[in-house]
């Protein structure tokens, strides 16, 4: 009987401890320290009561397991699926990226045009006598083919850059009216506006007007006309046309082109001269440097002046005639030279099909130009305020070295 009670006792405690230490093992899956603890409780006891309180052990554990398990389960379960969701999305989000990544290889990449390379100078020259702003070399392009409207809208764009470039260009000789103006226009021929203007005060001081001049000794008018060159030729021209003045215009020039040409020593150049300067009338100035240039811009091929004259007339207004010749024979004069070209500082390389014929740096190009452009006295002893005011110096007196 005492051994039963004992029996009995152990197996409850047993069965208490077993059930407590299942539960707790239960809940974190730890069956083999569970039987392992129910073992040593059963062997404590004896007999019969021993094997009883294990098999009540036995199956207080399954019992204890079947109500635990399914809420571990689900807990486990839970914790599973939120893990395989989050796996989930962050593999979904990998394959997008590298959809993305894959589309942005795959798709065609879009062809940037090349840029366009400047054919034009950055800066282009201004009016100021500061100087020339300098080009960088350029690749004018060529105008083999050009259309006439083309070459319309070119040669007025060159007009127009040299408008900005010589806001004060005006006839380069000296004179206060048409007989002065007439007569040394004639005397520029085959020398510099800038020897005649050294010339002409002295002849005017003594000849000041045709009727003076038409009575001249002409073994006089020579010995001033010297420095010109050719002065024997011109003497005749000047008395000349101061006779023919006086003759056939009551001593007045007159202002039609037709009635100048009959003047000795006088052309359409000089008449247009008169014309335009003197008068107001719209004319083109052919003289050697309006020649050269339009031929070096391809305005026209033509040699002869008239033709010349037609041929550019045809491309600008009858109002412009006046203003480009200035401008064409300016830049002549100061940056387009006969022998050397001074391309390297011209405001209008880019529009010149003959860009490279002359010096190309700017550096050296620079030093090649003349007049006000390169920092030296004009031509004209007494030029135009506009041009004084612009920073122009007036040329100095003959003999004034």
């Amino acid at each position: 009987m005492k051994k039963s009670s004992a029996s009995k006792k152990t197996a409850a405690n047993t069965e208490t401890a077993a059930n407590t230490e299942t539960g707790a093992n239960t809940e974190t899956g730890a069956r083999t320290e569970t039987a392992a603890n129910t073992g040593k409780a059963a062997s404590a006891g004896a007999g019969s009561g021993g094997k009883a309180a294990a098999k009540k052990t036995s199956a207080a554990k399954k019992a204890g397991a079947a109500k635990k398990t399914p809420a571990a389960t689900k807990a486990a379960t839970g914790q599973r699926s939120a893990a395989g969701q989050k796996t989930a999305k962050k593999a979904a989000a990998k394959k997008t990226a590298a959809k993305k990544t894959a589309a942005k290889k795959a798709a065609p990449l879009k062809r940037q045009a090349p840029a366009k390379k400047p054919a034009v100078a950055p800066k282009k020259a201004t009016a100021a006598v500061k100087g020339v702003a300098p080009a960088k070399t350029v690749t004018p392009a060529s105008p083999r083919g050009e259309s006439r409207t083309a070459l319309v809208r070119r040669a007025r764009r060159i007009n127009r850059e040299l408008a900005e470039v010589y806001p004060y260009a005006h006839p380069e000789l000296d004179f206060e009216n048409p007989f002065q103006l007439v007569v040394a226009t004639v005397l520029s021929a085959q020398t510099t506006d800038l020897r005649v203007n050294q010339t002409t005060p002295a002849l005017f001081a003594k000849y000041p007007t045709p009727e003076d001049l038409a009575a001249a000794v002409p073994e006089e008018v020579e010995e001033i006309l010297r420095p010109t060159g050719f002065f024997r030729a011109k003497t005749r021209s000047v008395i000349g046309l101061s006779k023919a003045l006086v003759e056939d215009f009551g001593g007045e020039v007159p202002g039609r082109l037709e009635d100048l040409v009959k003047l000795p020593g006088v052309g359409r150049k000089t008449a247009f001269v008169v014309l335009g300067n003197a008068y107001g009338r719209p004319g083109i100035t052919v003289d050697t440097h309006f020649q050269r240039l339009v031929r070096r811009w391809r305005w026209t091929e033509e040699t002869d002046p008239d033709k010349i004259e037609a041929a550019v007339g045809a491309l600008f207004p009858k109002s412009d005639w006046t203003d480009l010749s200035h401008h064409v024979i300016w830049h002549g004069r100061r940056i387009c030279h006969a022998r050397k070209p001074a391309c390297g500082a011209c405001p209008i390389a880019p529009l010149c099909p003959a860009y490279g014929e002359g010096e190309t740096d700017p550096e050296k190009a620079k030093k090649l130009l003349k007049y006000e452009k390169g920092g030296f006295p004009g031509q004209r002893l007494k030029p135009p305020q506009a041009y004084l005011d612009a920073g122009g110096k007036p040329a100095p007196p003959l003999g004034a070295g």
